[in-house]
């Protein structure tokens, strides 16, 4: 069965190494999390899974990777330092702050709220009779807008001259690059850039472990198209999405299109949905996509003097500024989705219940664990040959564990998600018929439990069949 709560998932985090929470010996800094040995390679993992979709695999997307630190005229000009900003309220009672939307919306639903005006909040959670999550009252200010971008400095003297903001987004770094990428790569329409990088908004948090975080990790494209072929690259990429996070595990039971309604809309946007998924706590947006038009391209043009027209390679006269297509994924989010999908217990035969992370072979962070039977030298020093053979002819991780019983070791691996596990034991190194021919090993399937026994020579096919697109010589 999957985890019963959340707690479940991030006890397992931390006892193996997936997810620290931040700053903890300092007693922690809300809603910061530090990504462990195993969940940067987790991480690292998704996101390469990601570029390989979405880059090496398309002929039509090129990478790029921008400055946080922009001209503060980026801002000006996309509306950031007008219009990204949250409606917030106080409680009167304990003095902690919410986004007044959001505690409308877990009771009354995401379209009962965006229709509400910034001075329609407070009565209304006063009618409704919301109560503080902290104190239990029901005593709110007014609401107020409050700009979410970080503010910071840039150079050696705190003053407006110098004010510099942390990106809130990626997509600005592509759209300030698009003459640049038109020039170098001399693309022809339809074509997109892609970026995976940190973005930062001083919003108010929900506590809901890594599903929504002041600092995170987005993976943006913006496709530019012939304003014409918006709408069909729009439901071409809206497929590419869904297709990702199901073709690596994601259930489509777990998963659903929520279509903006028009008072919801970006001032950006002409069409914007969303792909939510089932968290434990319900329903939440994973990824989105918009039809942002011509607007951030216009802006640009606009405040920096530069032109930004797409010219017809074919018809030098026909000068355009090009729609934008977006479909942006959330890093933290799409592994938070992972895991909460892999947490599985399962009550074995002897009544005995394993935990096992059921994590697409792909993003396993351990790909085989080689484990020597007993901590003999013999079996030790056959072990490491075998580790060494897999570490020189392939570019799978590995783990190397000789800690405890064999049943803890493959416990162990079966919470991390490891595939594949390898046991050297004595019929291995030929002191035991019974347990097997000589250089011969068993390996264990984390799913299915089956243990086959196998020549050591034939160990790196075997094993490529984890990951066929790694190298493997």
């Amino acid at each position: 069965m999957p985890a019963e709560t959340l707690d479940q998932l991030v006890s397992l985090c931390k006892r193996r190494g997936f997810i620290f929470p931040g700053s903890e010996i300092y007693g922690g800094l809300a809603n910061t999390w530090d990504y462990g040995p195993l969940g940067a390679e987790l991480k690292n993992n998704v996101k390469r899974e990601w570029w390989r979709t979405f880059v090496h695999k398309r002929p039509d997307i090129v990478g790029m990777d921008s400055a946080i630190l922009m001209n503060p005229k980026t801002w000006e000009a996309s509306g950031h330092l007008e219009s990204f900003t949250d409606p917030l309220v106080d409680c009167k009672e304990c003095k902690e702050r919410f986004r007044g939307d959001h505690l409308l919306e877990k009771k009354l639903g995401t379209e009962a709220v965006v229709v509400l005006d910034l001075n329609q909040i407070q009565p209304m959670l006063m009618a409704e009779k919301v109560a503080c999550p902290t104190c239990g009252k029901c005593n709110w200010t007014e609401a107020k807008q409050f700009n979410m971008m970080f503010k910071t400095f840039q150079g050696t003297t705190d003053d407006s001259s110098t004010e510099v903001y942390l990106r809130p987004e990626t997509a600005q770094g592509m759209f300030v690059n698009f003459s640049n990428v038109l020039d170098t790569e001399r693309p022809r329409l339809p074509f997109g850039m892609a970026q995976i990088g940190k973005a930062f908004r001083n919003e108010i948090t929900p506590g809901n472990f890594t599903f929504r975080t002041r600092e995170f990790e987005q993976m943006e494209i913006e496709y530019f198209v012939e304003p014409k072929n918006a709408p069909d690259k729009f439901e071409e990429f809206k497929d590419a999405q869904w297709q990702w996070l199901t073709g690596l595990g994601l259930s489509e039971d777990n998963l659903k299109w929520r279509e903006h309604g028009k008072e919801e809309l970006c001032f950006y946007s002409d069409r914007t949905m969303d792909i939510e998924y089932k968290f434990p706590w319900g329903w939440g947006e994973l990824t989105g996509i918009a039809n942002r038009t011509d607007y951030d391209l216009s802006q640009h043009e606009k405040f920096s003097g530069q032109e930004l027209k797409y010219t017809d390679p074919d018809d030098p006269k026909n000068k355009f500024i090009p729609y934008v297509i977006e479909p942006t994924f959330g890093v933290d989010r799409s592994i938070l989705s992972f895991l909460i999908e892999a947490y599985t217990e399962e009550e074995l035969e002897n009544g005995d219940v394993r935990t096992v992370m059921k994590l697409d072979p792909r993003l396993s962070p351990v790909d085989v664990a080689i484990l020597p039977l007993s901590k003999k030298e013999p079996l030790i020093a056959k072990a490491q040959e075998i580790h060494n053979m897999i570490l020189d002819q392939t570019d799978l991780v590995t783990d190397f564990d000789i800690t405890g019983s064999i049943g803890k070791r493959y416990r162990r691996q079966d919470e991390i998600g490891t595939p594949k596990a390898i046991t050297v034991d004595f019929g291995t190194i030929g002191e035991d018929k019974e347990q097997g021919g000589k250089n011969t090993v068993t390996m264990r399937d984390r799913d299915s439990l089956e243990q086959m026994r196998g020549g050591i020579g034939k160990l790196v096919d075997e094993l490529a069949k984890i990951k066929p697109s790694e190298k493997v010589l």
